[in-house]
């Protein structure tokens, strides 16, 4: 008998008769278990058919995918992936056109199959999807299933996009390009447009010839198309040559993209999801990485008409004194300024700017600030260098190491990270976002430098405080720039302050040893506590998103731990839920039994064969892989970071191991923090029993008790 692991017990069904019951002995060939499924139904020429998934995509079963099947897995027998690439690709070029219509809506279906695809691809079958398009012959529904099996073809990598002829090009260009099409075919057409731009540099050059930011921007109005149409702007940005992005930004300011997309998508009346999410954040990375030349640009001090901008940072500031005659009463007056100014080189301001980052950057978001917030800018700067006290705040220097921290926080100068959401309303709220951010925030640096009464020995501390109010008012959200003065606002150095000493109070406070006894008394109940809620979210279970499908609308996949801990539920969605998945819809299941381990980040098989671009180091972060018998694993990536916290820490504590995440630590010290404040508060409140009446000579008695609950 083969051992246990090796036999899977299945149904096997085929229309017209009733489903077979087999044990599959794995180390047995697919063909010869194919062979008994045909001889049980009387069937000839078994090598004409094969296995596949009666649930979910209905994937062809392989020997190199026959490991993920498992037990009470529900099959059908199909005819042979070849046989059915042949059928297909004859009757989509039959003369009937109800049989093409249902051979293409069938090709559509199965093309996203890979080993259905190779069989069609190695038939030519691309080409001749190719030259249906091409022919202009084709509308409607026909159209777009053409379009839908040409693009679910050509995503499995087999074939280079090279290959695609440029009046193909033509032909779906001309679909994003006329007033009045289907929305399906449309979308499809971006979608392909898309796939040509990211994954050929001579196509790119093909497209954005045929297709105009202007046609683009035109069908950001319609809701069914908006993703589509920014993820194809995106791309044609993402590969544009250096040389032609300016260019390019310079086309969607004149062509109102920013209000546009405030205006119909962010504030919309659908809600935004999460493959829209990740287009605007994309546009945003990419529109602040227009930044980067000026940010790795070094000011040439004996550049003329760079200098004179300092100069006139200096006019502007000072009201444009006249300049002594003498060449060096000019010098000193010069110098004096400049110390004003709060550069650190009196002398040559100039030299202030040579560092990389921020380089000329910083010089751009002075000069902004002092032309187009001429009275915040004076006041500044006056209000300080009228100071004696030594609590001036140094405006030039506080101006560029405030940008050099702008582009750490915004991450200027980066790809974007696939799989992210997170972009900023109030971006999209001024042509001039950026510009406006920095002045926002100097003026909060120069607040804070006034509350903290700081000198010039504070300046790390203060930027320290700053970069904290920053990143805190942004992981608000804000709506605009006006929403983000108020949450800075609502930040100040002594608000930091309460909130660095709440949060750090399990750390720093309580130290006593009796205190650090009763902590470590009651910190068992509370781990007890994180494992059940832990435990209690997998069983509600959580959302997925498959990786590398952008250009597809949304791709999901949704797992949970069943009630009695024992199993894990998966399988794929059609959409993001709204709420609660039953079981009965997760095809796939695990037993915690065959679990072995849970490895992370690196660790994960899905990481370790990723592309350069997925490879990042946020994805890397929200990484997570189970590994079960015999070899299998089951490959996540996080929506979140808390998401990332709850799975890898449920199933440790699934597996009896430690939980060690940052969230548990967190959830750990504020959970203890919360209990010890409660028994210690009942302690205070204890109240002292009446004394008895007064015995002389001899002191009173109390009884105390205290209750550690």
């Amino acid at each position: 008998m083969p051992p246990h692991s090796d036999i899977v017990k299945v149904a096997i069904e085929w229309p017209g008769a009733n489903a077979q019951l087999i044990e599959i002995d794995q180390k047995k060939p697919l063909s010869s278990i194919i062979r008994e499924v045909c001889d049980g139904w009387s069937l000839s020429g078994s090598e004409q058919f094969a296995l596949r998934y009666a649930d979910g995509p209905q994937l062809y079963i392989t020997e190199q995918s026959r490991s993920e099947m498992k037990n009470g897995t529900i099959l059908r027998l199909a005819i042979s992936p070849a046989r059915a690439a042949r059928q297909l690709l004859d009757r989509i070029q039959s003369h009937g056109i109800d049989a093409r219509l249902e051979a293409l809506k069938e090709l559509a279906k199965l093309s996203a199959d890979p080993t259905f695809a190779t069989e069609f691809i190695n038939m030519e079958g691309i080409g001749t999807l190719a030259r249906l398009v091409e022919s202009g012959t084709h509308f409607g529904e026909m159209l777009a299933f053409t379009l839908t099996a040409f693009l679910e073809l050509m995503d499995h990598g087999i074939v280079s996009w090279d290959l695609i002829s440029l009046s193909f090009i033509k032909q779906i260009a001309g679909y994003v390009n006329q007033p009045m099409v289907d929305v399906s075919i449309l979308q499809r057409s971006l979608a392909i447009l898309e796939s040509m731009v990211l994954n050929s540099h001579s196509l790119y050059h093909r497209v954005a010839q045929d297709i105009t930011v202007g046609q683009l921007i035109g069908h950001l109005s319609n809701q069914e198309i908006q993703t589509y149409a920014i993820a194809l702007i995106n791309a044609l940005f993402l590969k544009a040559p250096e040389d032609r992005r300016q260019e390019m930004a310079s086309t969607l300011a004149q062509k109102h993209l920013r209000s546009i997309i405030l205006n119909h998508v962010i504030r919309g009346n659908r809600p935004i999801k999460a493959e829209m999410a990740h287009q605007l954040y994309v546009l945003q990375v990419l529109t602040f990485n227009l930044l980067e030349e000026r940010m790795m640009t070094k000011m040439d001090p004996s550049d003329q008409a760079q200098r004179d901008i300092i100069f006139e940072l200096r006019r502007i500031a000072f009201d444009g004194e006249n300049d002594p005659s003498g060449t060096e009463k000019r010098k000193a007056m010069y110098t004096k300024d400049y110390k004003m100014l709060g550069f650190t080189n009196h002398v040559n301001p100039a030299m202030d700017f040579t560092q990389t980052p921020p380089g000329m950057l910083a010089l751009d978001n002075m000069l902004y600030l002092a032309k187009l917030h001429q009275d915040t800018y004076i006041r500044i700067v006056l209000e300080n260098s009228s100071r004696e006290d030594k609590h001036e705040c140094p405006f030039g220097r506080c101006a560029i190491e405030l940008t050099r921290m702008l582009c750490e926080i915004l991450q200027v100068g980066e790809l974007p990270n696939e799989g992210c959401n997170d972009y900023h309303p109030m971006f999209f709220t001024h042509d001039r976002a950026w510009e406006e951010f920095f002045c926002v925030c100097i003026q909060l640096l120069n607040k804070t430098w006034k509350e903290m009464r700081a000198t010039a020995e504070d300046f790390n501390k203060v930027m320290q405080v700053v970069r904290e109010q920053i990143t805190r008012a942004l992981a608000m959200k804000p709506s605009s720039l006006d929403h983000l003065k108020g949450k800075l606002r609502g930040l100040s150095y002594s608000e930091i302050l309460r909130l660095r000493q709440s949060e750090r109070m399990s750390q720093d406070d309580f130290q006593s040893p009796p205190i650090i006894e009763l902590r470590e008394r009651i910190q068992p109940e509370i781990l007890e506590l994180i494992k059940q809620q832990r435990l209690n979210r997998l069983c509600e279970g959580s959302c997925f998103r498959k990786l590398g499908n952008r250009r597809r609308q949304e791709k999901f996949w949704f797992c949970r731990l069943s009630l009695n801990h024992k199993v894990l539920h998966y399988g794929d969605l059609d959409e993001s839920p709204q709420g609660e998945v039953p079981l009965e819809l997760l095809t796939d299941k695990i037993p915690v039994s065959d679990i072995k381990s849970v490895v992370t980040g690196k660790d994960c098989p899905h990481m370790k064969e990723k592309s350069a671009l997925k490879q990042n180091k946020e994805v890397l972060e929200l990484a997570f892989s189970v590994l079960y018998d015999p070899d299998e694993n089951l490959n996540f990536v996080a929506p979140n970071k808390y998401e990332y916290c709850v799975w890898t820490d449920g199933l440790c504590a699934l597996l009896g191991r430690e939980m060690g995440s940052d969230l548990t630590h967190s959830d750990l010290d504020t959970l203890i923090s919360m209990e010890m404040k409660l028994r210690l508060l009942d302690l205070e409140n204890i109240a002292i029993p009446e004394a008895p009446p007064p015995v002389p000579k001899e002191p009173s008695t109390y009884n105390f008790t205290y209750n550690y609950g």
